[in-house]
């Protein structure tokens, strides 16, 4: 009875060849970094990663348990907080799943975007209430969140603000006590090291590779 309905459930999930063609046409014109091979690739493990789930939400894509299973595993990312961000950002239509084009469309620049379309990317991340700006408070909380790890006998949260402080002294331009995307971007296009000042959102090279290795070696 449970391999009946376990057979049922795969072929419900799996996308029809006429489907996948038509979506990989669509965001082979629609993606930027992606050719269609690698698109179908993305589409494929997509697929793959869904029927595989457990998740009771899988037919409609990644749920945000899922995604920062992949997260982990594929990037290394370990910050809860972070990885809670990203989902955050490729789920577009903020309907807390996450479809094969918001995948494919989010690894674009997660992967392979430009120095603009990553300032776009990570100020979305950090601007956590989504006001426009990254304030102080959001920017100690991320801090807190990501660099917490040993407990220490000085006071922490003393060295948290210091770092907010300097921060605030390197990147708010316009000094109105908060950073404006525009304060942002500047303040990467002058260091790029600043990409991810409030934590890593972003693949290193190392995993970056792997990943693309792995799920695209059948197109090459």
């Amino acid at each position: 009875m449970a391999a009946a309905a376990a057979a049922v459930s795969g072929r419900s999930l799996t996308m029809s060849r006429k489907r996948l063609q038509q979506l990989v046409d669509a965001l082979g014109h629609s993606t930027k970094h992606f050719n269609k091979s690698e698109v179908e690739c993305l589409i494929k493990l997509f697929n793959k990663l869904v029927a595989e789930s457990s998740s009771r939400f899988a037919a409609a894509g990644f749920d945000r348990n899922m995604f920062r299973d992949i997260l982990h595993s594929a990037f290394g990312m370990t910050d809860e907080m972070m990885m809670d961000r990203v989902f955050h950002t490729f789920d577009r239509d903020k309907n807390s799943c996450i479809s094969a084009t918001e995948w494919v469309e989010g690894l674009s620049v997660f992967l392979r975007g430009t120095l603009e379309e990553k300032i776009e990317y990570c100020f979305e991340v950090y601007d956590l209430n989504g006001d426009g700006y990254i304030s102080r408070e959001e920017m100690f909380q991320m801090l807190k969140n990501c660099l917490l790890k040993q407990p220490s006998e000085e006071d922490p949260d003393e060295g948290i603000k210091d770092l907010v402080d300097i921060a605030m002294k390197k990147m708010d331009y316009d000094h109105d006590g908060k950073l404006s995307f525009k304060d942002f971007e500047k303040a990467v296009r002058d260091e790029n090291l600043l990409l991810e000042a409030f934590g890593p959102c972003l693949p290193d090279i190392k995993s970056r590779m792997a990943f693309e290795q792995k799920t695209f070696r059948e197109s090459s």
